[in-house]
């Protein structure tokens, strides 16, 4: 079913083009006193203009040391609706900046953000999970999304909210799992990731066999994608339309397998198979990641007496332009090969 998309359109009674804006050395300051002030209008005002000035990498350094950080968090609870729109706009250009991110980070303003999730305008909440996303990308900003406790709420809005935030969210999950999983997995991760991959945008079924795939780098994520039985569905998208869906599924699947529990759920899954066309495909993403989930299986008895019969599809591979498919097809072919 199609959702509307979110507009960022202001009030028709908002007009940036009256936001007077002063020039030089007093222009950060004289906006940081106006975004301070009690006249609504001079607050959106003023938004509008930081709006505009704060794609400057060095005038976002500046309103940091200046102090505005400490404003623009005051105004994440306004009760306009427009001047909230408009500080996340702010905060979010800010957080395309290094400098902007770092500086967001370290002022506290996630704990503050955490408040907007259930915003009733759509742009407040697309900007928020934006500027999650953005501080998820560094280490840094990963730690302090889960100190903040973040990951529970977002995984609960995967359930809720438009596409378009959904791929925000599925995004910054997957740089904060890849620290830590446990809060994730109490909060019903895998159940809802497994959902997500079945869903119709190829965007969302893309990041969340991403997601799953950082969960499955961790021994207890292992553990919860076998106990919740998504192996069989990742090995359904071993054959979808969209190779970004491949070559995430396949990635998610070489890591959930790595356990007995794991090869046994993707025999029963018959996945080796659509594994063995992707390997076949040399145009495929995914033949990287296919060989190596297949040199896994091929450790199981029944996985090496079927593999057995397609070595001349590995063989083929010892050719291949990247060196890395190279070394991956030798390795299988050893252990397919190998006798007890």
């Amino acid at each position: 079913m199609a959702q509307p998309r979110i507009s960022a359109y202001l009030p028709p009674d908002i007009d940036p083009t009256k936001a007077p804006l002063a020039f030089g050395r007093r222009a950060l300051p004289k906006l940081n006193e106006e975004l301070r002030s009690p006249e609504l209008l001079t607050q959106q005002r003023a938004l509008m203009a930081l709006c505009d000035l704060v794609h400057d990498p060095e005038k976002v350094y500046q309103a940091i040391a200046l102090g505005f950080l400490d404003s623009l968090k005051t105004l994440l609870v306004h009760n306009d609706q427009t001047v909230r729109q408009k500080t996340t706009e702010v905060l979010s250009i800010m957080a395309l900046h290094s400098i902007g991110r770092q500086g967001l980070t370290r002022s506290g303003v996630i704990s503050a953000l955490a408040g907007l999730l259930d915003d009733p305008g759509d742009i407040c909440r697309k900007n928020t999970h934006q500027i999650f996303h953005m501080l998820a990308k560094l280490p840094e900003g990963a730690g302090a999304v889960l100190r903040a406790g973040l990951v529970p709420p977002l995984v609960l809005k995967l359930k809720t909210e438009l596409d378009e935030i959904q791929e925000l969210i599925l995004d910054t999950l997957s740089n904060c799992l890849r620290v830590e999983v446990s809060e994730a997995l109490a909060a019903g991760a895998v159940t809802v990731l497994k959902e997500k991959l079945s869903h119709p945008s190829t965007a969302i079924r893309s990041k969340a066999a991403w997601v799953l795939l950082e969960i499955s780098s961790h021994a207890e994520g292992k553990i919860a994608v076998c106990r919740e039985e998504v192996i069989p569905v990742l090995v359904s998208l071993l054959e979808d339309t969209q190779p970004e869906v491949q070559v995430n599924a396949t990635g998610a699947l070489m890591f959930a397998i790595v356990t007995p529990q794991g090869r046994s759920s993707a025999m029963g899954a018959e996945a080796i198979p659509p594994l063995l066309n992707l390997v076949a495909e040399e145009t495929s993403k995914a033949r990287l990641n296919a060989i190596k989930t297949l040199t896994l299986l091929a450790e199981l008895p029944e996985g090496r007496e079927t593999l057995l019969d397609h070595r001349d599809t590995f063989q083929r591979c010892l050719d291949d332009p990247s060196e890395a498919v190279q070394r991956a097809a030798e390795i299988a072919i050893t252990v397919i090969e190998w006798k007890p």
